[in-house]
């Protein structure tokens, strides 16, 4: 697994040196070892490397990464272009659209978004190739509430989306008063007409970063 190594050091560092930490480090070795599993083990954490803890304003919670080849790079819900936008992401784009008035991109690559500051975080960081959910329950959600930890002790104010019920279990932990909470079902062809179209919650979000002294997202994916 590639390393962290710019500000998420500090409050997460006693996490690597837990026990269960040590046995997910040895269980991702060892699945990379034998099978094929995404994303590639040097973007297992690029979530991170992109959007440093000082700079994160939004927190966007997702589940465990893409499993089709050449999909996942360590972003929730973002694909690496040359992809087809996976539904989930489509439905996103319409609900943008719909919103913010954003036209509809021809790539699902979410970097822009992290870079300004869009915590793009799975709840569970790698999967086997073609096998959804495969590494749940092997300590990365242990990891990953460690990381909302961190975000929701940040004193200043900061957006949360939790689209869907493993996200939204995630609730509680956010005690912060500052922050703001924005809950939806999943924006899943499944769920997204139960309430994520209409939920407005890009553009509540950047109100909410403006009526408290910070630059809003630009929520524009650009055409490649």
């Amino acid at each position: 697994m590639g390393m962290i190594t710019n500000d998420w050091v500090e409050p997460l560092s006693t996490e690597f040196r837990k026990p269960y930490y040590k046995d997910l480090y040895n269980f991702v070795r060892d699945e990379y070892s034998k099978t094929i599993v995404y994303p590639p083990a040097d973007d297992i954490f690029n979530a991170f490397h992109f959007t440093p803890l000082k700079d994160v304003k939004v927190l966007l919670l997702g589940q465990d990464p893409y499993h089709n080849v050449n999909q996942a790079h360590g972003l929730s819900f973002s694909v690496l272009p040359g992809n087809d936008i996976p539904p989930s992401l489509v439905n996103i784009y319409k609900e943008l659209h719909d919103d913010l008035g954003c036209y509809i991109p021809n790539n699902g690559y979410l970097k822009k978004w992290a870079d300004q500051g869009v915590l793009l975080l799975n709840t569970v960081l790698t999967v086997r190739a073609h096998q959804a959910n495969s590494h749940q329950g092997h300590g990365w959600e242990m990891f990953t509430d460690a990381v909302i930890q961190a975000v929701n002790a940040q004193d200043r104010p900061i957006v949360y989306f939790l689209w869907g019920t493993p996200a939204r279990r995630k609730k509680a932990m956010l005690t912060n008063p500052k922050h703001l909470i924005l809950e939806a079902p999943h924006p899943s062809p499944l769920s997204a007409y139960r309430g994520f179209f209409g939920c407005k919650h890009f553009s509540k979000a950047n109100e909410f970063l403006v009526a408290n002294g910070v630059e809003p997202i630009d929520w524009q994916i650009e055409n490649i």
